[in-house]
């Protein structure tokens, strides 16, 4: 696959629900950056589908993001292009990354 994401992804392990045509699943987040993620699921998901996507961030802290998969990997899980964020979840999501995110690296 080529390689087109213009921005630095983190791996992370974060808790996750997220929602699509077929249905509402659990998963987790295995990496993250401002433009997309990786989730992690059993849930089948179709490229270009269009879904939210609910992350636990630390402790009682959930962030919704709206995203189109921008691939699928058979069982594995998917890439999710993010689209449509608002500004307090574009904000919230940046202050994660450049805090939270980086701290659990070391």
């Amino acid at each position: 696959m080529d390689e087109r994401r213009s921005e630095e992804r983190l791996e992370v392990s974060l808790d996750a629900v997220w929602d699509g045509r077929r249905g509402n699943y659990t998963a987790r987040v295995i990496d993250l950056s401002e433009g997309g993620c990786f989730v992690d699921t059993l849930g089948e998901a179709s490229v270009g589908e269009l879904l939210t996507l609910k992350v636990q961030l630390q402790g009682s802290t959930w962030l919704e993001l709206t995203g189109e998969v921008a691939h699928h990997l058979g069982t594995v899980g998917f890439g999710l292009r993010f689209v449509n964020l608002s500004d307090e979840q574009m904000e919230q999501l940046r202050s994660f990354l450049a805090t939270d995110a980086r701290a659990n690296l070391s």
